[in-house]
């Protein structure tokens, strides 16, 4: 994120004041009151980074809501898709624009050159608008399921505005679909005891993930991806390091939206299902991102034809939408690999499934949970694996890091090795209750009691451990 500007972060004191003042002013106004008020804090939220990118978000908001009520309007389908066109061309031609220009500008250039021909294509000192691939995505599914007869159009501007620039979720998902929050804007909200204390503690959990967890696991992995060291034991550490990072990072962040939501009378759809539980990478997949794997599965993988073509068109299939998925992320080609190789997962466990199942042992129960955690464990390798060619700075960099890890393996740093392994401890605590309980707010469940120990051994981490300076979150830059 370009240093001359700031956003304003949820694990900062700007947010906390800003907040206080939203909530203290949503308690009194009435239900359109509250969504005019809204939507100005959601426009101050986002201005408060770089003013000037609200006109953005302003296009994106008019466009697609004149495309959604012309497609809903048009009897011919030639016109039904002539709007459809002009709100999927104008969201991505800003996309593109903004977040690849210099990086295909700069690879073309490359290319031709390769060739013996003299020219350059200049780059362009272009700030990637934050957010800006988590709102496109959410305007455009809006206006593609008009057109799929999935959904009517609101003829409330300042509501469905407020549909894209609502600030819990807006600068880092969920990318929220319009039939699930749209309803709830348009509706009347009361506030819910229960869905309160539910806000706070998701809110809290959120900022746990984060400013313990995720920021030091941040120190740890930094010093290998930054290119300070280049041992095989240290890589790595770094690589089980990011994979945690990422998750407490992005699921930190997907859970204080949420709580906040709640806060608001909102339900934001969850966006992590505890991934490093999976067996496989589609189940990975419907657990991890949950907001951006869904949309890419109904808007691009099913449309192209899903697996219902035959073999060889699922495998494109599923290329193509890895490959997008992974250049959704930014414009770089780890980002590119990475989605390629989680390609190949997908298409290698489907024609592995078979010989699997045939090798599943005895129906016994002890029996069976070893085999599920040998399972999950390798798995779990292969998406760290995934990380490091994610988590490099290049693509030359992604090569050394792997040729430097399988040369000559060695033990990593027993302090850091243990400094990692008492950062996630409470990570583990936690999701071994939520798996067992099958339900991502069981720690509210437990007896008042054990509730109280359990956040006060939190509170003793945040006191000790907890980062002071308002980091940002790894998904912004996307």
């Amino acid at each position: 994120m370009d240093g001359d500007y700031r956003i304003m972060l949820f694990n900062s004191l700007e947010f906390a004041v800003f907040m206080a003042i939203v909530y203290g002013l949503y308690l009194v106004l009435n239900h359109k009151w509250q969504n005019r008020m809204l939507l100005v804090a959601s426009y101050i939220f986002y201005g408060a980074w770089n003013w000037k990118f609200l006109s953005l978000i302003f296009i994106s908001t008019i466009l697609d809501y004149i495309c959604g009520i012309r497609i809903y309007n048009s009897v011919s389908m030639k016109r039904k898709r002539i709007f459809l066109f002009l709100s999927v061309f104008g969201n991505l031609s800003i996309l593109g624009f903004f977040k690849y220009f210099n990086f295909f500008a700069g690879d073309l250039t490359a290319l031709i050159n390769h060739f013996g021909f003299s020219i350059r294509l200049n780059s362009l000192n272009i700030i990637l608008p934050v957010g800006i691939s988590f709102y496109t995505f959410q305007t455009m599914s809006y206006t593609i399921d008009i057109y799929r007869g999935g959904l009517r159009p609101t003829r409330k501007f300042f509501d469905f505005a407020l549909f894209v620039a609502f600030f819990p979720q807006l600068v880092a998902g969920p990318i929220e679909r319009a039939k699930n929050l749209l309803p709830q804007i348009l509706s009347p909200r009361t506030f819910n005891v229960d869905r309160f204390y539910e806000g706070c503690y998701l809110i809290f959990w959120g900022l746990f993930q984060k400013v313990v967890i995720a920021d030091n696991l941040a120190k740890i992995a930094e010093p290998v991806f930054n290119g300070w060291k280049y041992k095989s034991g240290e890589i790595v550490l770094a690589m089980y390091a990011f994979a945690f990072q990422i998750f407490c990072d992005f699921a930190g962040y997907s859970n204080i939206a949420r709580g906040l939501g709640k806060l608001l009378g909102f339900e934001i759809m969850e966006n992590f299902r505890q991934p490093y539980l999976s067996t496989n990478p589609r189940e990975f997949w419907r657990r991890w991102h949950i907001s951006l794997s869904s949309w890419l599965r109904d808007y691009l993988y099913i449309p192209l034809g899903g697996s219902r073509k035959g073999a060889v068109i699922t495998r494109r299939n599923i290329l193509i939408t890895m490959l997008l998925g992974g250049l959704w992320h930014g414009a770089a080609w780890t980002f590119v690999f990475w989605g390629i190789y989680h390609a190949f997962l997908l298409m290698a466990y489907r024609r592995f499934e078979i010989l699997l199942e045939k090798i599943s042992p005895p129906r016994n129960i002890i029996v069976q949970r070893l085999w599920w955690m040998a399972k999950v464990i390798f798995f779990f390798h292969l998406v760290c694996f995934g990380w490091l060619i994610f988590r490099a700075s290049s693509l030359n960099q992604a090569v050394s890091l792997v040729i430097y890890l399988f040369s000559g393996l060695q033990f990593p740093p027993i302090g850091e090795l243990g400094r990692l392994l008492f950062l996630i401890a409470p990570l583990f605590a936690v999701g071994i209750l939520q798996y067992k309980r099958c339900d991502l707010l069981a720690m509210m469940k437990l007896r008042p009691a054990v509730q109280i120990v359990s956040y006060l051994v939190m509170l003793y981490y945040l006191l000790l451990l907890g980062v002071r300076t308002s980091e940002e979150f790894v998904y912004f830059q996307f």
